[in-house]
Order: C-alpha cells, then sequence, then structure tokens
C-alpha cells in the first residue's frame, strides 16, 4: 500500500479490514497480516500450527482488555525488534536519500530501507519502556526554529523546568503540630473519599487494611511507632485533599461558606500530612509492603502538591523497592501482600513513565528505576478487594488495566519514534509504517474500554469521569503518533504542496487531537490531584505546536478559527488548579501559564492579521 496517497485513517481501516478477512486464528488473534496460504507465511516463520475457521470465544469485558493489552505488547515487540534491525543496519551503511529536515534539529537523518515486516527477527524488546532522553518534551518542542524569529518573547524567558523546581523553597515539617480532631462521621467520610478517589484510580490498598486504619484513626492510635500509624494518617491527608478538589466548581465564584469549607480541608490535609512526614523515615528503613505503600502515598501528595521533584523521589523509592521486593518473592508469603506489591509497582510504572504524573516524560534527566526494564514479568493485577461494592471493585479494576495498557502503548511510542539517536519520527521512510501500526494499537484500545469509560472523539460530555480522563489520554496518545508527519509538514514550509497527500491528511491528525485535547480540559478530580504539573506542560507544548503550525501558511486551512481562544481556556483553568495546594505555586506552572498567554497572544495577531487581509483582497 502506497502512504502517499491514502490517509492515515484510510490505512488503519485498510489495515483492519486486511487482517479480518481471509485470515487463520493465529494472525486474527496477534493482528497481524495474514496472505491467506495454508500454512501461512507469517506462521511458518515464526513455527505456529496455522488454523483457519475456529469460532470465537465469548468473552467478558475484563478479558478483552487483558488480551488487548497481551496483543499490543506482542504487535509492538515485533514492531521494535524491526526497528532494532534497521537501526543495526543504519549504524553499519548509512545512506543520504529522501530524508526529511527535522524541525527540532534541523539536521538531515540519514534514512535506510523501508521496514520488512516478514523479515528476520533480529532482536525482541519485551518492555514497554520510556528513553530516559526522547525528543517529545515541552523543551525539545521550544527549541524548533521556527520559534527563532520570537526572540525572547518565547524562548528567552524559558527556564529548564528542573532547575525551576529545584530552587523552589522545600516544604519543611511545622516544629510543632497539633493532631487534627475530627468526630468519627467525618473520619468515616475522609475515608470513604480516599476509597472513592486515590484508591479507585490507584487500587493498592485492601478493604481489610482500609477498616484497620480507620479504626486506628477514631480511637486516635498514631504513638505507638508502627508503620500503620503513617499509613492511616496518609490515608487522612488523602481523602482531605480529595474532599477539596470534590468540593471545588468553576463554573461561578465560590460563596463565603464554600470558601471557609475548602479552607478547613486545605488545612486539614495540611495537618495530617505534616504528622504523616515526620514519621515517614521508617518506610525507608523497613522492606514490606505497607513501606511501600507509605512512599508510595507520600508521593502521591507531593502530586497534589503539584512539587513533581518531591513526588518523583518518593515514587521512585517506592518502585525500587517493589522491585527488590518482587525480586525475592518467598512462596510462603502471603498471597494478598504479593498483589499489594505488585499493584503499587504498576502504579508507580504508570506515574514514573507517564500521563500520567509522566516525570520522565518531561523531566527527561531523572534517573529511572528500572521497573520498566522488568514489567514484562510482572503478573498484571490479579483479584484483590480494595472496594466495598462489587460494581466499584470491578470498574477500578478495569480502569487499573486500562492505563495500564494506555501507558505502555504511550511508553512505545515516545521510544519507537522520538528516542535519541535512535527514533524514527524523523525519518519519512521509516515513520509511516511504524505510526500506522501504533495508531492501529490505539483504536483498538479504545475500542475495547468497558461500557463506563467509552468515550467519542468530541466535546461531549463522558459517562463517568474515567471515561474523561481516558479520552485526554487517549487524545495525548493520538497527537505524538501523529507528530511526525506534521514535523515532516513544517520542515518543508510553503513547499508542502511537494509532499504526498498523506503528510496533510496526519497533520490534520495531529493537529485536531491537540486541539480536542486542550479543548477538553475540565476539573476531573483525577488530574487535578495528580496531573496538574505534567498538564500545565502538555498543554504548553501543544499551544506551541500551533503556534508552529501558524507559521507555515500552507497548513492554514488547518487551522480552525476557534483556535485562538484555547490559550484564554488553558489558562484560566491552570491557574484555577495551581492555587488549589494552597502554599507556594509551582514555578514551572507558573511558566508554562505565562508561555501559555504570550503564545495565545501571538496567534491572535497571526489570525487577525490573515482576517484583515482577506478583507482588503475582497
Amino acid at each position: 500500500m502506497d502512504n502517499g496517497t491514502m490517509s492515515p485513517e484510510q490505512t488503519n481501516e485498510g489495515q483492519k479490514r486486511k487482517r479480518t478477512s481471509l485470515a487463520c486464528d493465529p494472525c486474527r488473534y496477534r493482528k497481524v497480516r495474514c496472505d491467506g496460504r495454508r500454512p501461512c507465511t507469517t506462521c511458518s516463520q515464526v513455527g505456529t500450527d496455522c488454523i483457519y475457521g475456529s469460532e470465537a470465544v465469548n468473552k467478558s469485558k475484563s478479558d478483552m482488555i487483558l488480551d488487548v493489552a497481551i496483543r499490543s505488547e506482542t504487535l509492538l515487540q515485533e514492531l521494535s525488534a524491526q526497528l532494532s534491525q534497521v537501526r543495526s543496519m543504519r549504524k553499519r551503511s548509512p545512506s543520504h536519500g529522501g530524508s526529511v529536515k527535522s524541525p527540532q534539529t534541523g539536521i538531515s537523518p540519514s534514512i535506510t530501507s523501508d521496514i520488512n515486516r516478514t523479515g528476520e527477527r533480529m532482536d525482541h524488546i519485551s518492555n514497554a519502556t520510556l528513553s530516559p532522553f526522547h525528543a517529545s518534551t515541552t523543551e525539545s518542542i521550544l527549541a524548533w526554529p521556527q520559534f527563532a524569529e520570537f526572540g525572547n518573547l518565547i524562548r528567552g524567558k524559558s527556564v529548564p523546568v528542573f532547575r525551576l523546581e529545584q530552587s523552589r523553597a522545600p516544604l519543611l515539617p511545622r516544629p510543632s503540630t497539633v493532631m487534627p480532631f475530627v468526630s468519627k462521621q467525618e473520619v468515616v467520610r475522609i475515608v470513604q473519599s480516599f476509597e472513592r478517589g486515590v484508591n479507585f484510580w490507584y487500587p493498592t490498598m485492601a478493604c481489610g487494611l482500609i477498616e484497620d486504619l480507620r479504626a486506628r484513626v477514631i480511637v486516635a492510635n498514631f504513638d505507638d511507632g508502627h508503620l500503620r500509624s503513617c499509613l492511616s494518617l496518609l490515608v487522612m491527608a488523602l481523602g482531605c485533599a480529595c474532599e477539596l478538589v470534590g468540593s471545588l466548581s468553576f463554573s461561578q465564584p465560590p460563596l463565603p461558606d464554600q470558601i471557609d469549607s475548602q479552607n478547613h480541608w486545605r488545612q486539614l490535609a495540611d495537618s495530617y500530612f505534616d504528622c504523616a512526614f515526620k514519621k515517614v523515615q521508617a518506610a525507608h528503613t523497613e522492606f514490606s509492603a505497607e513501606a511501600a505503600l507509605c512512599l508510595f502515598f507520600t508521593g502521591l501528595y507531593f502530586s497534589y502538591q503539584q512539587r513533581p521533584l518531591q513526588a518523583w523521589s518518593f515514587i521512585s523509592a517506592a518502585a525500587t523497592k517493589c522491585r527488590l521486593l518482587l525480586s525475592y518473592e518467598i512462596p510462603t508469603e502471603d498471597p494478598n501482600q504479593m498483589e499489594c506489591l505488585r499493584r503499587i509497582f504498576w502504579s508507580c510504572y504508570i506515574l514514573e513513565s507517564l500521563h500520567h504524573s509522566d516525570f520522565l516524560a518531561e523531566l527527561a534527566g531523572l534517573p529511572q528505576t528500572g521497573i520498566a526494564d522488568i514489567e514484562s514479568s510482572i503478573p498484571l493485577p490479579g483479584n484483590y478487594p480494595t472496594q466495598e461494592s462489587k460494581i466499584d471493585q470491578e470498574q477500578s479494576s478495569l480502569y487499573f488495566l486500562a492505563c495500564i495498557s494506555m501507558r505502555r502503548l504511550l511508553n512505545r511510542v515516545h521510544d519507537l519514534l522520538y528516542a535519541r539517536d535512535v527514533g524514527v519520527g524523523f525519518d519519512n521512510n521509516q515513520f509511516p509504517s511504524v505510526v500506522s501500526e501504533l495508531a492501529f494499537q490505539l483504536d483498538e484500545w479504545k475500542d475495547l474500554l468497558p461500557f463506563p469509560f467509552q468515550f467519542t472523539i468530541d466535546l461531549e460530555p463522558t459517562r463517568t469521569e474515567e471515561g474523561a480522563f481516558l479520552r485526554q489520554r487517549y487524545l495525548t496518545c493520538k497527537s505524538v503518533i501523529y507528530r511526525p508527519y506534521l514535523t515532516w509538514a513544517l520542515s518543508n514550509g510553503d513547499a508542502i504542496e511537494g509532499c504526498p497527500p498523506v503528510v496533510l491528511e496526519g497533520s490534520r491528525l495531529c493537529l485536531q487531537s491537540c486541539w480536542m485535547h486542550a479543548q477538553n480540559l475540565r476539573s476531573l478530580r483525577h488530574t487535578i490531584m495528580v496531573d496538574t504539573w505534567i498538564c500545565s506542560l502538555s498543554m504548553a507544548s501543544v499551544i506551541l505546536i500551533t503556534l508552529a503550525a501558524s507559521r507555515v501558511r500552507a497548513l492554514h486551512p488547518l487551522i480552525a478559527p476557534e483556535v485562538v481562544d484555547i490559550g484564554p481556556h488553558l489558562s484560566k483553568w491552570l491557574t484555577h488548579w495551581s492555587r488549589i495546594p494552597g502554599a507556594s505555586i509551582s514555578p514551572s506552572i507558573s511558566q508554562s501559564i505565562d508561555l501559555i498567554d504570550n503564545v495565545s497572544k501571538l496567534l491572535q495577531f497571526t489570525f487577525r492579521d490573515e482576517r484583515n487581509e482577506k478583507q482588503v483582497g475582497r
């Protein structure tokens, strides 16, 4: 198939049709092309029995989600292996034809032959790793030559994120903290907020342990030096933070009693965390699931406080402890303890790598814990009672699995397309087939989401907040997948008419996903609690990409007039969220908001001038 004559979406649909017509069962299951022979070429090469026509077995939604995760990994492993082969060929004999100038570096990378999908598999990359140095960060986008003409208006005001956060005043514990007093009813309410929030998104704490911690808080048993004292205080701190976030409404100014209530929850959360933070050192010296939980929840609270370096430090420590304990798994160990460790492992994996709060995606120099290197050997979450309601239990588990599979795919996208020196995102001979495969996997992930989390690709409300959060993840991933087409277009400037039609279509999909991601930004509890910092950076990337596209007149037909309203929309929400913790505002979030405001003004000038030119032409 010639990618130069068909749109990326048409290519994906064509692949779906080919993979489902006259395909053998192994190729159907693995979602790879089948040539219809008996045996087919793929089965012959991998030594699999080639069987046609067996009937499909009805599966539950949870089974289907697991199947998607497994199939995604299989396909991406094969794709990674083929890319490894191409990379080794590039090192041996670089060629010089048909290159595309990278808008980031201004250097033409060498080009090799197209990926041979049925060629010899020389290497398998089994883990969904994220390169510590990749070309998809906000700071790397800011280095694009399209922004050089703006001088200090954009680049001159940008300070590296790490330097900003490193120079920030530390969050020191108070010399003396009075233990908050709350009634039994308030304790029950706060713990329920923790269960419905943090323990729903990251289902790591069993119901039995939650009940024990609740009882400990009710009788104010915090002085025994036990890790559970620290855990109970962290649960209360996170529960109060969830109450604060859940009480916020930006549709209208808060009333005086609402302001008092929000201040109450904010102060209560900080007081509980201050007490917990004085006990958390014990978690560093113990090696147990509860010690890992203490470190993990401390990291989550720092995420809520919008302190990314401190959050990374504790989540990294929790991940390292999990990796150690899982490496020395004892057969006689309590299975619930091992399941708890695995769930902490997967939660750290989600947070260390993305979305998510995706620290490595923006602070590329942070050392990695190595959990991404062993994730393929860790079982996916199993049975573990974290919610009192069976419905909540099922939905929490499915949501967790959906986040894990999305995290894996996002890691692959970043690594295959943007990893420094080896990513193919700027090689126009290689990336179209890679983009096509990744887009196919993304759409399959979306199609098999459970009913409560399903969403449409528009601005309509979703059934659940979790569905809205997953839609944001989907749009993020889609924009990053199709970004190579936009960089191809940007590197050609107004000479884009000489590029294949697929370049314009891919650019349209990238820009459309960026704008829809920005327009769908709303006050989701999961986003505010964990993702405010990374969200500010990713939204700065969105508006920078829009500005870069606006510098190429040939791309103007792809840019909707509504883009001039995106900046004020983003600035409003991010400014609100940055003030939620109540302490000092994150300097990197403030910088992102300033950048969004400046670029928004440039976009307004750009399209105002264009409208004036059209009026003069009339």
